[in-house]
């Protein structure tokens, strides 16, 4: 089964340093094989990935709390802004 990762949105996080993150979320998509389309036909696995902007993986737990896993640095999403 082929898969690839779609882009859901971005946002920006606080950090637990203090700095501010760019965070990508995705959503992991299939293919479905019994569909014979040239272009395809994918659908969503329910599957979500977090990464910052350089690639580096993003933890979310059940209650929706981020963390960094190589530095333990809590994320805080910054809400958005109206112009």
């Amino acid at each position: 089964m082929e898969k690839m990762l779609h882009l859901l949105e971005t946002f920006t996080a606080r950090g637990s340093d203090g700095q501010l993150y760019r965070i990508q979320a995705y959503e992991h998509l299939a293919r479905l094989d019994a569909v014979r389309d040239p272009q395809g036909q994918w659908e969503s696995t329910g599957l979500a990935e977090y990464k910052l902007d350089d690639g580096r993986h993003v933890s979310v737990d059940r209650e929706g709390t981020m963390t960094l896993p190589d530095s333990g640095v809590r994320l805080m999403r910054e809400p958005r802004t109206q112009h």
